[in-house]
């Protein structure tokens, strides 16, 4: 059984289907790319994955748990984690205090709390900037900031929308490392604009194309489909 099991998910406005009977399974402790070019559907496939938006139609499993009529708060309760494609970080909260927001939604305990908030910032490399106000940081740390709240709450499945977007080199380098690290650990679900990035962390890939499933297969079988090579490789890339 998968992990996370999306069954024939479609998502409908005002009689276009931004999501066309999606079928994903995703299996524990893999690294899932999910790319596409410019209104694939991306955004909209992981808005109900994560509960965000509603099913039209369509059935989710997650983690052998039918989540699908599940609200995000049940979800991320569940084990379910989404980071959003813009920084949703509170500025003039410290950068402990916004990781802290997020192990409190889950951990009770302050003290199991606070282990899980050192946790998180010292994956990232924000420990040292702890105390500094969020607003402070650079987009591209407020980016690894929202990151490290996702992690505090110790997901079984990560959902990252962009995650790069933002980054400096040496930043891109350092989130590439820790996806590495968090593999075989937690579950992740990467929608990424940067093909370097994909091709060095995911097992797996999925790519849409106008709200279907185009393709699947490794990094190596992605890069060999023609399919691919004309939907989306070949051409300029932009969020759906």
């Amino acid at each position: 059984m998968s992990f996370l099991r999306a069954e024939g998910l479609t998502k409908q406005f005002n009689g276009l289907r931004a999501v066309d009977d999606v079928t994903l399974e995703v299996p524990k402790g893999q690294v899932r790319a999910l790319i596409g070019p410019n209104g694939a559907g991306k955004t909209t496939l992981v808005g109900l994955l994560s509960g965000r938006l509603a099913c039209s139609s369509g059935r989710i499993s997650f983690d052998g748990r039918d989540v699908t009529s599940l609200p995000a708060h049940k979800r991320i309760a569940s084990g379910m984690t989404y980071t959003f494609q813009i920084t949703s970080i509170f500025p003039s909260l410290s950068v402990h205090e916004n990781v802290s927001l997020g192990a409190r939604r889950v951990f009770f305990d302050p003290k199991e709390a606070e282990e899980r908030v050192i946790s998180a910032l010292h994956r990232v490399s924000l420990l040292e900037r702890a105390h500094e106000d969020a607003g402070d940081l650079s987009y591209g740390h407020q980016r690894l900031l929202e990151i490290a709240m996702g992690l505090a709450q110790a997901p079984k499945l990560l959902i990252l929308d962009e995650p790069t977007q933002g980054l400096a080199d040496g930043e891109v380098v350092a989130f590439n490392k820790l996806i590495n690290d968090l593999r075989g650990h937690t579950t992740v679900l990467l929608i990424e604009h940067n093909m370097n990035v994909v091709m060095e962390v995911a097992d797996f890939i999925t790519v849409l194309s106008f709200g279907k499933v185009l393709f699947e297969g490794t990094p190596e079988q992605v890069q060999a489909s023609s399919a691919v090579q004309s939907a989306y490789l070949g051409g300029a890339d932009a969020e759906a």
